[in-house]
């Protein structure tokens, strides 16, 4: 991995939060992830199931982690099984964990190869009711490819019918969702990547550059700052292709007074952080680009400041859709009889504010977390705000990623990247 070491004491504190959650007399196991084939014999590189990460700091393919607190033995309560290594593996793949390395990396004594699992499991299902199923139900999944997780479930309850069933995700959803201060630190790391990234493309950017170019110069940055690369698939979005939420191409030519909408971040060690900024191609703000910025501007100032403990994440909408009603107003993009006749399902503001404003982001982009549940300190989220005008050529996205605060005002990740207009335009003509 290119990232240094996480402290594994993150990852015991982890275990033991979930564990204490565990109903009596109860097993966990969390699997990694497939590497996924392409065709012929190529793959695609390897990306961690972000469960197992969380809770042992395992970052193999091919491995499985046990959690039985209630285990008649010490060495039961917590084990790892991974891959057995040999010299032609690391021939052919390079040195895959020991025994030892695993230790160092999760706290986890207990350490076998994975052939052993199915004979332990067996002896450790004797000793127990309940077996905790990983299942994904994150609120934005849907996940058509069979995983490993869910072959695992499968085989288990054809192989052990007569155990109760219990899901492990409501409370990872829960856990997850309150960063302890190592991972606000590993997300801060990778927010201070991003902005290397963002500063190198102020001082790239000018007229007839590809927007894949633009991409490029990112992948470098990241990449030299030991991240494996972008947190999500990047957006770099010229002129009109701003209006096109999940434009990924990137192959277009960023022409003169054009904008371009910037959705692009790194991750460091599996975490996330996510960025949008909206910059003129030739250094300079149009009037009317500029008026629309600052007006996005003010409502994620406005928004962020909403994002205090026992927030309503779907009434801190509702009050955000009212920033920005009064600044599309002011724009002259919409007219108080838009308002009056809006439709209370489909709001006037959302003909050109159409997304949401804030989600939970952490290991993963979009991150677990309740959204029926009031917001509690140290969660993070983006705030992201958005105009959108296609019949003027652009649309602007601005977002940062804060962490809320037991009082006061959320704390920003990104307060260093530049964001005002003047900063940007100073920037990009130095």
């Amino acid at each position: 991995m290119k990232y240094h070491q996480i402290d594994r004491h993150l990852f015991i504190k982890n275990r033991s939060k979930f564990t204490a959650q565990m109903k009596p007399k109860s097993v966990a196991v969390f699997n990694s992830n497939d590497i996924y084939p392409v065709s012929a014999d190529s793959t695609l590189p390897f990306a961690q199931h972000r469960d197992i990460f969380y809770l042992s700091g395992i970052d193999q393919e091919e491995s499985i982690l046990l959690l039985f607190p209630d285990a008649p033995y010490e060495h039961q309560k917590e084990m790892l099984f991974l891959k057995e290594t040999s010299e032609l593996i690391a021939i052919w793949e390079g040195e895959k964990l020991t025994k030892e390395r695993a230790f160092e990396i999760s706290g986890i004594k207990t350490v076998y190869w994975l052939q052993d699992f199915e004979k332990i499991l067996f002896e450790l299902m004797t000793y127990s009711d309940t077996i905790y199923i990983n299942t994904n139900e994150h609120y934005r999944s849907h996940v058509e490819t069979e995983t490993r997780e869910a072959r695992f479930v499968k085989w288990w309850k054809e192989k052990y019918p007569a155990h109760q069933v219990a899901k492990s995700n409501p409370i990872l959803q829960r856990l997850r969702s309150v960063k302890e201060s190592e991972e606000l630190d590993l997300i801060q790391h990778a927010c201070n990547i991003t902005e290397k990234g963002f500063r190198r493309i102020l001082e790239f950017v000018k007229p007839n550059v590809m927007e894949y170019e633009i991409e490029a110069e990112l992948i470098h940055e990241f990449v030299r700052n030991r991240s494996k690369g972008f947190a999500y698939t990047p957006i770099i979005a010229s002129g009109n292709n701003a209006n096109v939420l999940h434009y990924i191409e990137n192959n277009q030519q960023c022409k003169a007074g054009d904008l371009i909408l910037l959705d692009v971040a790194a991750e460091y060690a599996n975490y996330s952080s996510d960025l949008t900024r909206t910059i003129p191609v030739s250094g300079r703000y149009s009037e009317r680009q500029k008026a629309v910025y600052n007006a996005v501007l003010r409502v994620k100032k406005e928004a962020t400041k909403m994002l205090t403990p026992g927030t309503n994440w779907k009434q801190y909408h509702v009050e955000v859709g009212k920033i920005m009603t009064s600044e599309l107003l002011g724009l002259a993009l919409i007219d108080k009889a838009d308002v009056q006749n809006e439709n209370p399902d489909w709001p006037a503001y959302k003909k050109y504010f159409m997304h949401g404003t804030s989600h939970h982001m952490g290991l993963d982009t979009h991150d677990y977390g309740l959204l029926t549940e009031p917001m509690q300190a140290n969660m993070v989220f983006t705030v992201e705000p958005g105009i959108y005008i296609p019949a003027e050529g652009f649309g602007i996205r601005i977002e940062d990623d804060v962490v809320i605060q037991a009082t006061g005002e959320p704390f920003n990740l990104m307060k260093n990247i530049p964001i005002e207009v003047e900063e940007i335009e100073h920037l990009m003509n130095s």
